[in-house]
Order: C-alpha cells, then structure tokens, then sequence
C-alpha cells in the first residue's frame, strides 16, 4: 500500500472508531464550536465599544480571525499525533511499533488520531469568514481566492510544523512541554488580530521568528486590498505564504534529530 493510501486508511480507522460514540463526537465537536466562539464574542464587544482599532474595522479583522483559525483546526487535526507522542508513545514504548513498520513516522503520526472534534473550530472559521467577506465588502475574485487557499496552506504548515517542534522536544524531555502552547494556541490568539497592534519586538518574532504575520498578516492585507501600514510592498502578500513551508521544512530537519536520538523503551 502507497503512503497516501495508508495515511487515508488511518485516518478512516480512527473516524470510525469515534463514530462508535456518536453522541460523544457530536457533543465534543460543538463543544469546541462554542468555546472558540467565546473569541468571536470578546472581539465582537471590542469593537462595538470602539470602533475601530488603529483604523482596523470588525469586518477587517474578521478575515484575520477566520483565517487563523481555519488553519490552526487543519493543523491540529493533522498533528495530534505529534501532540501526544510523549505520553502516548515514548513512555509506554510503543514507538518502537512505529519503528518497525516500513512506512515513515510523520505519515503515521498525522494518521493517528484524526479527532472530528476539530470540525468545531473549521466550521467557526468558515463562517467568520463570510461574515468578513459581507462586512469589509471582499471582492472574491479568482486571484484572491488562490491566495486564501495558499495562506491556508502555508499556515497549516506552519502550525503542523510547531506541532512537530513539540514532538521533537518529548525525545529530551519525554513528556511533551506546556511551553509549546505559547506558539500554538497563543500564535492563534496572536495572529487573529493585524500584528500593526503590537510592539517592534513583537512584529519581528511574528514574521521572522514564528512567521505567523507571513500566512496571515500580508495575505489578508492583500485580499483586502489595502495598503499595508507597515509599509511593506503588495507582493510580500503573495509570496510571504512560503515561510510556513520551509518553518514545516526546517521542524523535519530537527525532528530527524531528534529521531536519531531515541533509544527505544528497553522492555
């Protein structure tokens, strides 16, 4: 069997077996859709007591909002594996199964545990983004839509990517590190509003660092058709989308080394 074949046959196994517990994937999914809507209210509330914030409107922001969030829910659902390596696989030594299986470890890992839950959070995004799309006025044009598609792309890599930076350290520290939230959950929340709002130091972590501002910031920025603040020219929007792959890239190089470092259960 081919590698994309397996990777769909682990990911139909893991949905059928949470299709066993309908009432448990329905009741988890909304769960997830109401607890991040919770995000859509507090923005909303800014808003609707300001205005406008450093000349960025509802509708504006909404577009960063849905974007993120559309490729934080992908990336999650793809990277869950790399997630619970620690507890699920390093410490109870079924790493060493996946080892032996004469398929790569990130195919494996992304096929694991595909949650549905993660709908939720997909189907927020969506629908914030025909909000943005019915308030800031967005012209869908062709164009526009493959740079969308593209942004998604590079985001999901780029989340995925942190996700497999997370696994990576588990090889060190066997559990996996709470500290890797700040860059999945709070890039989330970062990346939702336009990074002209924060500090200097803060941009630069966010485009050079972690290049959240490359995936979402400049290709919004370019779908709305406005004129960056930061000065930046209107093809960045276009190209900045290849960061999240070569982040992907370079987080595959670290966890080749990490890999190299194992050294099995011992049992």
């Amino acid at each position: 069997m081919g590698g994309v074949a397996l990777f769909f046959r682990l990911v139909l196994a893991s949905l059928k077996g949470q299709a066993l517990y309908p009432t448990s994937a329905v009741l988890a999914t909304l769960a997830q859709f109401l607890v991040t809507g919770i995000e859509v209210v507090a923005i909303w509330a800014l808003f609707d007591r300001f205005g406008t914030v450093q000349g960025w409107a509802l509708g504006e922001v909404a577009l960063f909002y849905g974007l993120v969030n559309v490729m934080f829910a992908i990336a999650d659902a793809l990277g869950r594996g790399f997630d619970v390596l620690g507890t699920e696989f390093l410490r109870t030594g079924a790493f060493d199964r996946l080892l032996l299986r004469p398929r790569t470890l990130p195919l494996q890992l992304m096929g694991h545990d595909l949650r549905m839950s993660r709908l939720g959070r997909l189907a927020q995004g969506l629908m914030v983004l025909a909000y943005a799309t019915a308030q800031a006025g967005i012209a869908w044009t062709p164009a526009h839509v493959g740079l969308a598609l593209f942004a998604i792309a590079g985001g999901v890599a780029l989340f995925l990517g942190i996700l497999v930076l997370q696994g990576t350290l588990a090889f060190w520290t066997v559990e996996s590190l709470e500290v890797a939230n700040m860059f999945t959950y709070g890039g989330v929340e970062a990346g939702q509003y336009p990074i002209t709002l924060y500090a200097r130091w803060f941009r630069r972590l966010l485009t050079f660092g972690v290049p959240l501002a490359c995936v979402a910031y400049y290709p919004a920025v370019a779908i709305l058709g406005r004129a960056d603040p930061l000065g930046a020219p209107a093809w960045i929007g276009w190209l900045s989308p290849l960061a999240g792959f070569v982040f992907l890239a370079l987080s595959f190089l670290a966890w080749g080394h990490g890999v190299r470092r194992y050294t099995s259960a011992g049992s």
